[in-house]
């Protein structure tokens, strides 16, 4: 059984938010509390250890006692960016990623993703969530995957390809359906971010 000592969580917090007029998206305020601190108080009870992927805001985001890596190639390439120096720093047999503007993440994330990655003997497993109206959305950002995939990753990444949905193709992978909707949904504009603090308050 994988427990939460073998898992790292990794806050991606790498990216450029251009929708939020380039805001720093981890430290913008919910509730009156910058959104990273929702993403490390839900993840903390599932994970050993949290790490945090950031470009900029690096003090800041140190501030919560956690090793702050940044991406190790340039130009903001996206989330596997992040998943990569991620595995790199990762001591744990099993990484756990998530965003930092999903302040609702599901709190069995970790337990769900890992029953299915062992039951199945898989490498990694992503998030998939059940909308109101049955439609079944993949949340790529959102998985558990195993630590010794590093190779793997920086060879797709060596070969240009960004694309996330690609690099799951070559694995054995799987996703894991959540049935609540508002547990992924992230801020990417003032209006859902209000819309969201009304959700969840």
């Amino acid at each position: 059984m994988i427990t939460s000592e073998h898992i790292t969580g990794l806050i991606l917090a790498g990216g450029r938010a251009q929708r939020m007029g380039g805001i720093d998206k981890g430290l913008i305020p919910f509730h009156g509390k910058p959104l990273i601190e929702s993403a490390i108080s839900r993840l903390k009870p599932q994970v050993s250890t949290i790490l945090i992927n950031a470009n900029r805001s690096i003090t800041k985001y140190s501030h919560y006692g956690y090793p702050v890596l940044m991406d190790e190639t340039p130009d903001f390439s996206g989330p596997l960016a992040g998943f990569s120096v991620g595995l790199k720093h990762c001591k744990t047999p099993y990484l756990l990623t998530s965003p930092c503007d999903s302040p609702l993440l599901p709190t069995d994330l970790a337990q769900k993703m890992a029953a299915e990655l062992k039951d199945n003997d898989l490498e990694l497993v992503f998030a998939s969530s059940k909308e109101d109206d049955g439609k079944i959305w993949s949340q790529p950002v959102f998985c558990l995957m195993k630590s010794d995939l590093q190779d793997s990753l920086d060879s797709f990444l060596s070969k240009g390809d960004l694309k996330i949905d690609r690099w799951f193709k070559e694995l054995r992978s799987r996703t894991v359906v959540f049935e609540n909707p508002q547990a992924f949904a992230n801020v990417n504009t003032p209006e859902e971010l209000a819309a969201l603090e009304k959700v969840s308050s």
